[in-house]
């Protein structure tokens, strides 16, 4: 790469760091009156899957009409809005680090991490409405455990499905042989990323500081997503060794023949 596109890469990489740490400043002063800009949307279709009213009371969220749920600022998913952000514009700079690219792909990361954001956002707002009538005795976790391990492995699964999509889009599929590795390799970047918004900025921000209620949250997030990574990678590897099984098969047959 000659100096020209490098000192554009340079300046597109802190672009989109900038932009997704001002986002960040801005959430963590925002209330959900600055907040309405997502959680309006976000709330609407929440109304439209459930069939559940709610009510805007300033400074607090979107109330629900019995007063048993909160659409709170901390439900807004601006955390996701970020990663999501970065997990694009970044895939889409290491993807063509070795060609010139125009600067019109950090906009549209950015509206297409948002409107995936609602949509993630109304799957995790909508199934944590409906587990509000779940037996606590006939679950293993506490009910806060139980939302916080759903909002991870919602969110998590929404990121990992946003990236492979957008690698597919902009690449061509991998061979039989390499599948496998191609996905694990998929799942690195977005992996590395949400742990870095969701443990590393808050760790850089004293949140350890908050004690046993940090830790407890940091083990969900370092543990959910491999929940949902492993299960894929195996069974990608057991369709990988069947295919190599009956390609080996048809070798030997016509051998044979």
């Amino acid at each position: 790469m000659n100096p020209k596109p490098r000192r554009i890469r340079i300046a597109q990489l802190s672009v989109v760091l900038l932009s997704a740490a001002a986002l960040k400043v801005y959430y963590s002063t925002a209330s959900a009156d600055g907040l309405r800009w997502i959680l309006t949307p976000t709330t609407i279709l929440v109304e439209w899957v459930t069939g559940t009213s709610f009510e805007f009371e300033s400074h607090a969220g979107y109330m629900s009409s019995d007063h048993s749920f909160l659409i709170a600022a901390s439900c807004s998913g601006v955390n996701f809005l970020i990663t999501a952000f970065l997990i694009l514009s970044l895939g889409k700079l290491w993807k063509v680090r070795s060609q010139s690219l125009g600067w019109s792909f950090i906009p549209v990361a950015m509206m297409i991490a948002y409107f995936t954001t609602i949509i993630a956002n109304t799957v995790r707002i909508s199934t944590a409405l409906q587990m509000r009538w779940m037996n606590p005795e006939a679950i293993w976790v506490n009910p806060d455990q139980l939302h916080r391990f759903e909002g991870i492995f919602i969110y998590f699964g929404f990121l990992l499905l946003l990236f492979i999509v957008s690698e597919k889009l902009s690449s061509d599929s991998a061979s039989a042989s390499n599948r496998t590795t191609d996905l694990l390799r998929r799942t690195f970047l977005p992996l590395l990323v949400y742990y870095g918004t969701m443990l590393g900025i808050p760790l850089a921000n004293g949140a350890y500081r908050q004690g046993t209620d940090f830790w407890e949250h940091s083990v969900f997030v370092l543990i959910t997503p491999l929940l949902l990574i492993l299960p894929l990678v195996a069974l990608r590897s057991i369709k990988d060794q069947r295919a190599a099984n009956g390609a080996h098969l048809g070798v030997t047959t016509r051998f044979i023949r």
